[in-house]
């Protein structure tokens, strides 16, 4: 039995702790809200992230960060992108030895342009971890506070931490593969957030299985493009946290990125469509973010640029709809041949 905190009670911070808690591990489960925190102790639910799922009676909520990390030998890090930094900076100080770290952010920061492992790195001192380990897959929350089938994977430089990670979370309920490709495993578990708000605008559009399919499907190059170009493995994008993690996020309502698509292409405002959303919509930050990587990557990503459009600039659904079937002819091919040249030229 390890000694787990989970930062972050949200709908998947609160699903991992129940994987956690099933396997009978000592889970702390950390909410800087007091009220949440009672609720989940109290009534062993979490009614506004996570309503469908029991948690675990052995499960303890913690308000107090201090608390919820005393004696852990490991931490869960479930928040935000845009909480990283300061969570991070808040856990430094209250920690006392060495831990395993892993986290299960899919966002990119848009002011650094940092994966969330490196930003980790950068505030946690390098005494009180060995490696970041990555968790990403396609697993929507609900499902797995419900201990539907769910496989996902978990990365890391040092592949001892990556195993410590797989055997912390592995059940019958939830399978977990270990990759060694930490960059394309989180690159691929954040960008497919990008191509889930554009399957959710093509829906909101009225448009149907023939248009999200050709989404999906040049997305996941735009995805591969850019990855590579950054050092991932190419085939990491053809397992779990590519095309799995693509078609999970772009084919259910349980996705919030792609119910803020549908809003956003039956004609809502992006304020709005966040304020109804009431949870954090990582694809709009990470579109920024994409976007702006693609451009000091000088890799073309036609996708995403027409979303970041949208978001940012005032550009109308059909209009970016019509602005990429109208570009100029290309060889399928072509894609695969850069991706692999990205690859084997490294």
């Amino acid at each position: 039995m390890a000694k787990v905190a989970v930062l972050g009670a949200g709908s998947w911070g609160t699903a991992l702790s129940i994987v956690l808690a099933d396997n009978n591990h000592d889970v702390r489960l950390w909410t800087h809200r007091e009220d949440q925190a009672n609720e989940i102790n109290r009534t062993h639910k979490n009614e506004r992230y996570l309503k469908e799922a029991t948690i675990p009676t052995t499960l303890k909520a913690y308000s107090e960060l201090e608390s919820a990390l005393e004696d852990v030998t490991a931490v869960v890090l479930v928040v935000p992108t845009k909480a990283i930094r300061e969570v991070c900076q808040k856990v430094k100080k209250a920690l006392t030895r060495k831990i395993t770290i892993i986290h299960a952010t899919k966002g990119i920061d848009p002011d650094s342009l940092k994966r969330v492992s490196e930003m980790i790195q950068e505030e946690m001192p390098p005494e009180h971890y060995e490696d970041v380990v990555v968790l990403s897959g396609p697993s929507h929350a609900e499902e797995v506070g419900l201990r539907q089938p769910t496989t996902v994977t978990v990365s890391s430089q040092t592949i001892k931490e990556a195993e410590v990670a797989q055997d912390l979370f592995i059940n019958e309920n939830f399978r977990v593969y270990t990759n060694p490709d930490v960059v394309g495993v989180e690159l691929g578990g954040a960008l497919k957030n990008i191509i889930a708000l554009g399957a959710g605008i093509s829906d909101g559009l009225g448009y149907g299985d023939n248009a999200k399919s050709a989404l999906i499907t040049r997305g996941l190059a735009e995805i591969a493009r850019l990855g590579t170009s950054m050092g991932a493995n190419p085939l990491t994008f053809a397992g779990l946290t590519g095309v799995g993690d693509l078609i999970v996020t772009c084919t259910s309502q349980h996705s919030r990125n792609w119910r803020a698509g549908n809003m956003l292409g039956k004609g809502y405002a992006l304020d709005d469509v966040l304020d109804h959303m009431g949870m954090v919509v990582e694809g709009v930050r990470t579109t920024n973010a994409a976007y702006k990587l693609s451009k000091q990557q000088q890799v073309e990503m036609p996708i995403t640029a027409g979303i970041e459009q949208l978001l940012f600039r005032g550009a109308h659904p059909k209009d970016v709809v019509d602005q990429l079937m109208t570009r100029g002819r290309r060889h399928e091919m072509e894609d695969l041949a850069d991706i692999l040249g990205n690859q084997f030229s490294s």
